[in-house]
């Protein structure tokens, strides 16, 4: 699979360098002379990097960085006069490095190549997480209620005598449980369950 490289700068021939330059890396680049241009283009969420200049008229790179909350895409600026404050704030707001122009090749490169291990890394994380929330949405109400008290630590016969029901259906409950959540103990339900809270808390 060919990376990708996102490449936001309002001036025509920056444009046109980096692309030589991250095309003869093997790079996939899609270019825009605007931050507005990048929004529209649907792209925000997609897998790669994005190299974006900070200074742009009408939409600027922090606001472009602010508009794309949520977002998985790592963002790496590119300066002619950047200021501590600028780079403070994008670094704060989750920027994967801020660079000054004129940057050498070699830096540039390698600051592509760390956001794009990330971004796939993150990508990873995010889709087992949705099927691991998916797993949770096949639950019935019931084996919600049976999961959430195992997750508790509560043995069969305890979860039986909570939720008024036999020790025997909650035997099945619990089977079909940890059958959907595709684990073999509580204890490992237990961890599962834990990666998905962590994540919601954590949701980039």
């Amino acid at each position: 699979m060919i990376s990708r490289i996102f490449l936001v700068d309002d001036q025509a021939t920056v444009r046109k360098a980096m692309e030589r330059l991250f095309a003869a890396e093997g790079y996939e680049v899609l270019a825009y002379e605007s931050a507005r241009a990048f929004l529209g283009s649907g792209m925000i969420d997609a897998a790669g990097c994005l190299v974006l200049d900070l200074a742009m008229p009408e939409m600027d790179g922090l606001a472009l960085q602010q508009a794309m909350t949520g977002s998985l895409l790592p963002v790496i600026f590119l300066t002619g006069h950047g200021d501590v404050t600028s780079s403070v704030r994008a670094m704060k707001a989750g920027a994967w490095d801020f660079l000054t122009k004129p940057v050498d090749a070699a830096t540039l490169l390698a600051a592509v190549q760390g956001a794009l291990d990330q971004n796939s890394k993150a990508r990873a994380a995010r889709a087992e997480c949705d099927e691991l929330r998916a797993r949770i949405d096949s639950l019935t109400p019931r084996e919600a209620e049976v999961m959430a008290l195992l997750i508790e630590g509560k043995l069969n016969k305890q979860i039986a005598d909570q939720l008024g029901i036999v020790e025997k259906t909650i035997k099945v409950h619990r089977a079909r449980v940890l059958a959907k959540m595709k684990t073999r103990s509580s204890t490992a339900l237990v961890r599962l369950v834990d990666r998905v809270q962590r994540a919601r808390s954590d949701p980039t």
